[in-house]
């Protein structure tokens, strides 16, 4: 069996956890030759002891230097290195097979983008690349040769009901169905909703996530990214995806066929799963993750979402729609508008109006032959007007 040499970009996250959780697992099959972190250099320094990585990468040279001297304290030879060109040479290391792309927001695009090109098989755990990058991270994935496999559990269930043969997709499928929990204000009375706390919106009923990502479940952006990201990974028109609420989150989502058969993939809600798949694919190796007990499982129900409670989810179609870069600016805008809401700076209703406002108020203008430079531009731009928006909305 040959190993599989493994980079993990986020590895203190949640889902940079639960795969070294499976790695654990797996020792035989795994090997970690990388590990990235952003501020939790305790956690990561602990890391790099149990798995003993040729590098970690940091974000500054002072915390470099925290964690080199723990690993050099503790005899252990990690090279460690800080910045954003160290985190996307680890992306690219011609000893690296595989790359675990978990960072969150749009800090992630260029690693990702040095993943691809550099041909790597590339587990996607971070939306953005493709919300942002769009078409540019397509065309990175295609021209560096790289595979593409979606580890969110919404774009890994609709990725196992497809086949391997990726030139039949289009003539399968009619549309796609995301499922979302519909989070913790699901069936809350909307006009509640302005004295929601950051507490409050963390608290996800079935899945454990960071705090940002808990924000975006609650407001339902989560979803509204990832229809994005599934217009990219599949290839589908805007009105080829659909998302409707699953409180239970056992179907993790569902394609509709062109004959009207509707495939989907169930399972615990637990990271592991889609994670095991992407690791391991296209077999099938044991995740950790508890097994579904049909018996005793509670009845699945299905709703539509609430556009008073969840407003935000439109604006992905409106967004697949408008100019390019139309997504970037929204990802941006949510990003400022749910940092500000976590520091206790803007109300819970509050996020929705911020992202609106951006996207009145900034007309993207990215040419069609627009690269890297430009998107970051782009988001520069945009968490500026976000950050206007902000003020305006939280007088």
């Amino acid at each position: 069996m040959t190993i599989q040499r493994l980079a993990i970009l986020g590895s203190t996250g949640s889902i940079g956890c639960s795969t070294l959780d499976v790695v654990d697992r797996h020792p035989e099959r795994y090997r970690v030759v990388g590990l990235s972190a952003y501020h939790r250099t305790g956690q990561l320094i602990e890391q790099c002891l149990r798995h003993r990585p040729l590098v970690a990468v940091v974000p500054t040279e002072a915390a470099a230097a925290e964690v080199r001297s723990a690993l050099r304290e503790a005899g252990l030879a990690t090279a460690v290195r800080s910045g954003a060109e160290a985190l996307c040479e680890l992306a690219a290391r011609d000893d690296v097979d595989s790359v675990m792309a978990a960072i969150v927001g749009a800090a992630g695009l260029r690693p990702c983008l040095a993943a691809a090109r550099a041909g790597k098989r590339l587990l996607l755990a971070n939306k953005e690349a493709l919300v942002v990058g769009g078409a540019l991270f397509v065309a990175a994935v295609e021209q560096g040769g790289a595979t593409l496999l979606p580890i969110d559990s919404e774009h890994s269930a609709i990725f196992q009901c497809l086949p391997e043969d990726r030139s039949s997709w289009a003539r399968r499928i009619d549309h796609i169905v995301l499922t979302a929990s519909g989070g913790p204000f699901r069936s809350a009375d909307p006009a509640t909703l302005d004295a929601v706390t950051p507490a409050q919106a963390v608290a996800h009923p079935n899945w454990v996530m960071g705090r940002k990502i808990s924000v975006d479940s609650a407001t339902m952006m989560n979803k509204a990214l990832e229809v994005i990201e599934a217009r990219w990974l599949f290839d589908l028109a805007p009105e080829q995806i659909r998302v409707v609420i699953h409180p239970q989150s056992i179907i993790h989502s569902m394609v509709v066929c062109r004959d009207g058969s509707v495939l989907a993939q169930l399972g615990t809600p637990d990271m592991k799963v889609p994670i095991a798949y992407g690791l391991a694919y296209p077999e099938r190796i044991e995740s950790g993750a508890p097994r579904l007990d049909f018996p005793t499982l509670q009845p699945l129900t299905f709703e539509p979402p609430d556009p008073r409670r969840f407003p935000g989810l439109q604006l992905a179609w409106d967004a697949l729609r408008a100019a390019p870069g139309t997504t970037a600016v929204l990802n941006a805008a949510n990003e400022v508008a749910v940092e500000a809401f976590l520091a206790g700076a803007l109300r819970y209703t509050a996020i929705h109006r911020v992202i609106a406002t951006t996207l009145e108020t900034l007309v993207p203008g990215l040419a069609p032959d627009h690269d890297l430079d430009d998107l970051l531009d782009l988001d520069a731009r945009a968490r500026a007007a976000a950050n206007a928006a902000l003020k305006e909305v939280a007088r």
